[in-house]
């Protein structure tokens, strides 16, 4: 039985394999800390991750959301999205927003464009 929750630090080693596990499309370094993340369970092990980042009350980040390969589409990212908007919505964080290429999965939540705006830019500053 699946089980959504927020993660401790037991399971970091979990939420770090399946963040590697992608690294073409998940930033590998500058993660949020174990606290920041909501886990989803199946048979003990970390299957599914997604974190929430506070940065002010009004603004706030979904992000470093990954799903194990054989248990994508049954709904767990859906799930670890929900999660991390119901915390931030219980924080009374104004906004959320989030860096993806899953732009659909992130409409199904109620993500989309701030006043039809066409394009989020990131710049990333080397170290």
């Amino acid at each position: 039985m699946m089980k959504i929750r927020k993660a401790s630090a037991r399971d970091w080693p979990g939420i770090k394999k399946l963040i590697g596990a992608n690294p073409e499309t998940l930033m590998q370094k500058h993660l949020p800390k174990a606290g920041d993340f909501f886990v989803a369970i199946e048979g003990g092990a970390v299957v599914g991750c997604c974190a929430l980042a506070i940065y002010s009350k009004r603004m706030g980040e979904v992000r470093s959301l990954a799903v194990a390969k054989k248990f994508q589409g049954k709904g767990i990212a859906t799930s670890l999205i929900k999660a991390c908007l119901a915390s931030a919505k219980k924080r009374r964080v104004y906004e959320i927003f989030t860096v993806t290429g899953a732009k659909r999965l992130f409409e199904k939540s109620g993500f989309g464009t701030f006043k039809e705006e066409k394009y989020a830019l990131i710049k990333i500053l080397g170290e």
